[in-house]
């Protein structure tokens, strides 16, 4: 599987995930692209997937499997990170009204 850049142009070698990369990918995204995320490989993903082992709740559209971002970032720990970030910063609690 290869990657591409924002631009479409394909990006050689290991790609680094970041927590706004992830969000990036939308609400969902391939059991191939969350593997990568997780550091394990396709095969892995799709035996624990079968096996109903996979470590985040998968979506079956058919044959199409999809995993929900959020729960990804739940189990990597970066799930609470943008509530922690608004916690931080001053104000009311109330969102901004620009």
């Amino acid at each position: 599987m290869s990657v591409r850049d924002q631009r479409g142009g394909e990006v050689n070698g290991p790609t680094i995930w970041t927590v706004e990369a992830v969000r990036r990918l939308g609400m969902t995204t391939d059991i191939e692209t969350a593997a990568a995320i997780l550091g394990i490989g396709r095969t892995l993903a799709f035996e624990l997937s079968k096996a109903d082992q996979f470590p985040v709740r998968l979506l079956r559209l058919g044959r199409r499997v999809l995993v929900p971002i959020p729960d990804l970032l739940r189990l990597l720990g970066a799930g609470d990170a943008e509530a922690l970030r608004d916690a931080a910063e001053p104000g009311d609690g109330q969102p901004s009204r620009r």
